[in-house]
């Protein structure tokens, strides 16, 4: 399962918005097509936006059609522009379009042609997304031999393949690694609204693969967890702070709470690329706002009385104190995050 896949004509997306109940495919041919259908949610979740991110970029440059070093950079600087002020919240987007900066301005100081340059990009963005699925492949099996046997596990929103590069995701890599190492697993997936990545995708997948799903609403977390029907929570995240301090969904804070008033471990799986070292805590992380038809409406069907005050906040924080563990590709990261966290990038 692959969300988002790079052609010799365009970037390619699986439209997220559709699901469970079309699966199509959007040929996007400019980098402003990759960039709104990272704003609009064709695509979601931080690796899977880094990813695209990274792609989209390639793909800007890759249409120039100047023969000029300088003006491609100032090009691709414009590039870089816009697809930064996509989604604000995920920092991949950011780490990605840093990426590509880099390899940029190497190519440049290497006196690469614009050919040469257009090029190198390509293929570091392929990388990009490759070097995702291994990610994904290694927190899979960190995490899955956290997760006992015969148990549980609740998530929320969706941190799958459909939320990263592909093939195993984050938190439901988590699991899916707990099922290869052959561990008789079920899954609680919470509905997650207003946007129901939960209900439409998380589910979608899970029956994709015969993993055993149970679908909730999210004010029925608290009491699954009561009556001892989970024994686990994990989940993806979309920045976490150099404290641990985790921007997810939102929602997951609400889950965080209960999970720890039920003594139950609460793990947070996502890649090194999701750490922001830069952000001390998770007071510094920006909360994007989405449009209040989201809560108000459910496609084209109006819920809410007209005129009515709406909030619609994409994202909550997580304190640090409520997160059992992180997992990433380089192990599982524990209190006090400031040092377990800051380790894995010096290995």
């Amino acid at each position: 399962m692959i969300p988002v896949k790079w052609t010799d004509e365009s970037v390619e997306m699986l439209d997220q918005r559709l699901l469970p109940n079309e699966e199509k495919w959007l040929k996007l041919r400019s980098f402003n097509e990759v960039a709104d259908g990272i704003k609009d949610m064709v695509v979601r979740g931080a690796p899977a936006i880094g990813v695209s991110a990274a792609y989209g970029v390639a793909l800007g440059v890759k249409n120039f059609v100047g023969t000029n070093v300088v003006d491609l950079e100032d090009e691709f600087d414009y590039i870089c522009e816009v697809m930064g002020k996509t989604r604000p919240t995920a920092v991949n987007l950011f780490w990605a379009i840093d990426r590509m900066k880099r390899t940029f301005q190497k190519a440049k100081t290497e006196n690469k042609s614009v050919s040469e340059i257009k090029q190198i990009l390509i293929e570091d963005a392929k990388a990009i997304h490759e070097e995702d699925i291994e990610s994904q492949r290694l927190i899979a099996k960190f995490g899955g031999e956290l997760i006992e046997d015969n148990s549980t596990v609740l998530t929320h929103c969706n941190a799958g393949a459909l939320a990263t590069g592909g093939v195993w995701g984050t938190a439901l890599g988590v699991i899916r690694g707990a099922v290869n190492q052959g561990k008789k697993i079920s899954v609680i997936a919470d509905e997650t609204r207003p946007y129901l990545q939960g209900a439409r995708l998380t589910a979608w997948e899970l029956l994709k693969d015969d993993i055993p799903v149970t679908l909730i609403t999210d004010s029925m977390s608290g009491h699954m967890m009561q009556k001892g029907k989970v024994q686990a929570v994990v989940v993806g995240a979309d920045r976490i702070a150099a404290n641990g301090d985790t921007a997810n969904k939102i929602g997951t804070y609400m889950v965080a709470v209960l999970a720890k008033a039920n003594n139950i471990p609460f793990y947070v799986a996502a890649p090194l690329s999701t750490i922001d070292l830069k952000c001390p805590t998770g007071e510094q992380i920006p909360i994007e706002e989405r449009n209040i038809r989201e809560i108000t409406h459910i496609q084209d069907i109006q819920l809410a009385p007209e005129g009515i005050s709406v909030s619609n906040f994409a994202f909550d924080v997580t304190p640090n104190d409520l997160v059992n563990a992180i997992i990433t590709e380089k192990g599982v990261a524990r209190a006090p995050f400031t040092e377990s966290l800051h380790k894995m990038f010096e290995e």
